[in-house]
């Protein structure tokens, strides 16, 4: 983790350097909607079952989405914002067949209670390269994955669990073009794609992936006010074997695990300027 300490160090005693002396300007924003999953598979060792979440487990249909943002506007041309970005899917199902998640395996028939929660702490940093009212901004992100993924028998004589506390570094693009009648078009895209050993020092290979990317358009209701709808492509993938020490006991170390996401969202929102 040592590339990713120095990098948060490093973001961090920026941001505080640029705040020092200088008027902020603070805005909320919240939004609320609907996410898809269109893709999403789950596997725990080599030879393991690869579970599909949207045709085995019950992710098929659509589940209410929820996204919160605190920025913090230093001078006209540095931004800081804060993400909670809550994601858990909840689903009962019966098992069309076996499977084996870890060691614990589901029998055919068998009601399951699946659990798949990744919410996300974001802290991301973006420098506005455009004088004036519209906005192109490039900047670094680090998150905060915390991520849950529970089997369990509906009568809880057998569990197959999952948990990872994580940093992950990420690069960061937003835009906005206002216009005179008071509307707005914008965008913002998180990603990275990158292996632990390059990213965190580890002495092992371990790929890892995500992207937030996402289009709006809305318009101002007041001096103080916006309206949006967004649209937003959020998925992410992870690939390797752990040798990371274990440290807790719902962690999985030394073996290979797979998983993959990809979801699409629609909400509407509002942006309030304090």
């Amino acid at each position: 983790m040592k590339r990713t300490s120095i990098f948060t160090l490093l973001l961090t005693s920026s941001v505080l350097a640029m705040a020092q002396g200088t008027p902020v300007a603070v805005s909320l924003e919240a939004e609320a909607g609907a996410v898809k999953v269109l893709y999403h598979t789950y596997q725990v060792g080599a030879t393991g079952y690869n579970f599909d979440f949207v045709n085995n487990g019950g992710q098929e249909i659509l589940y209410p989405f929820q996204r919160f943002t605190a920025t913090a506007g230093i001078s006209d041309r540095h931004q800081v914002k804060f993400l909670y970005q809550p994601l858990t899917v909840v689903t009962g199902i019966t098992a069309k067949e076996s499977f084996n998640i870890d060691t614990v395996t589901f029998l055919a028939g068998e009601p399951v209670n699946v659990v798949y929660g990744f919410p996300f702490y974001r802290t991301t940093y973006l420098y506005d390269f455009i004088e004036g009212d519209a906005n192109l901004s490039a900047g670094a992100a680090i998150q905060l994955r915390n991520a849950s993924i529970r089997f369990t028998s509906a009568d809880g004589s057998k569990r197959a669990v999952s948990q990872n506390l994580g940093i992950v570094p990420a690069v960061a693009l937003a835009g906005k073009l206002p216009f005179d009648d008071g509307l707005f078009v914008g965008f913002e895209a998180t990603g990275l794609y990158a292996s632990s050993a390059f990213i965190n020092g580890a002495d092992f290979v371990f790929e890892g992936s995500i992207l937030d990317a996402s289009l709006r358009a809305g318009a101002r209701i007041d001096e103080r006010t916006e309206a949006f709808i967004n649209v937003r492509f959020l998925g992410g993938s992870a690939k390797g074997t752990s040798e990371y020490p274990s440290l807790y006991w719902t962690q999985s170390t030394e073996k290979y695990t797979a998983n993959y996401l990809a979801t699409l969202t629609v909400t509407l929102g509002a942006t309030l300027e304090l």
